[in-house]
């Protein structure tokens, strides 16, 4: 490689660089001098984010986690109760996604029992715990810091919360018995939703379950057309939703057409973040609302 093409694609790294600096930078300062409103548990998970977000930042150099927790911190300053980061959204491995899907359910649990108006300062705490938790353990092979201090929070918060109630047999009514209904899909109210990992086109295993499903129907009703709509959560550019929801859309089209489908009879649209599923902020990871849509006509 010539000098002049080495330097050109070193000073294009730099500039690279600079710019996550600065957008993660920006977005911390405005969390800094952001208000927080709300309730107290979104105040609290404010001040959480604004710590976690400038110690990624200015300790760790982790700029495209800055940003996001950043993020995370504004909506929660709007008074948004923004979720526990999803465990599918980070590479780990089979053990950590184990342990921390464990850990995902057990502050989800506490969270919808109450957490948040019974001891919203803890609840907050154990909300950011978690998400150090996961970001580090990405990062690391072996027990971080944040796991015990979430523990640790969890078991103050589950103690202090009434245990769920355990339904008791009498609660429930006699099964009356299937259902029985033979009347043939009506093909234009059909829809089928196809899920995507985080920043991903690729087709995972369950979203190839929901095309074999499709492909059985498509054969049973004789359909001719089908349309695929691509969709993206709100975490990154305008510009780059479209091209990945465009992605993920024709790889729909491709996994069907080479089961036997005509690309002919295919049609494929891109919304990007314009039209979700579950409304969030900008900037919000939402695994709903990764998905392409597929429809009869």
């Amino acid at each position: 490689m010539s000098f002049l093409k080495t330097t050109v694609m070193t000073v294009a790294v730099i500039s690279l660089a600079a710019c996550a600096n600065l957008g993660a930078g920006n977005e911390v300062e405005k969390l800094n001098e952001a208000n927080a409103g709300g309730s107290p548990f979104t105040q609290q998970l404010t001040t959480e984010y604004r710590a976690f977000s400038n110690y990624e930042l200015k300790q760790e150099k982790d700029y495209a986690d800055a940003l996001h927790f950043a993020r995370k911190g504004l909506a929660a300053a709007k008074g948004t109760n923004v979720m526990p980061e999803p465990v599918t959204d980070w590479d780990l491995s089979a053990p950590e996604i184990q342990e921390l899907s464990a850990g995902y359910l057990r502050l989800v649990a506490a969270l919808d029992r109450g957490a948040r108006e019974i001891m919203p300062g803890k609840a907050a705490i154990a909300q950011a715990r978690f998400d150090c938790w996961i970001e580090e353990q990405e990062e690391v092979d072996g027990e971080v810091g944040c796991k015990n201090d979430f523990l640790a929070v969890m078991n103050e918060l589950e103690g202090s919360l009434t245990p769920a109630p355990q339904p008791s047999a009498e609660e429930f009514p006699e099964p009356i018995g299937m259902i029985d209904n033979n009347e043939p899909l009506n093909v234009q109210d059909a829809m089928y939703l196809v899920f995507f990992d985080f920043d991903k086109s690729n087709i995972n295993q369950g979203a190839s379950n929901v095309i074999d499903t499709v492909m059985n129907e498509i054969k049973a009703q004789n359909i001719q057309t089908i349309r695929i709509v691509g969709h993206t959560d709100t975490s990154g550019s305008d510009a780059y939703n479209q091209k990945l929801s465009k992605r993920r859309a024709e790889a729909v089209k491709a996994q069907l057409v080479q089961m036997g489908v005509p690309a002919a009879q295919i049609t494929t649209d891109n919304r990007g973040e314009s039209d979700l599923l579950v409304q969030t902020q900008d900037g919000i990871r939402e695994p709903a609302n990764r998905r392409s849509v597929i429809t009869f006509e």
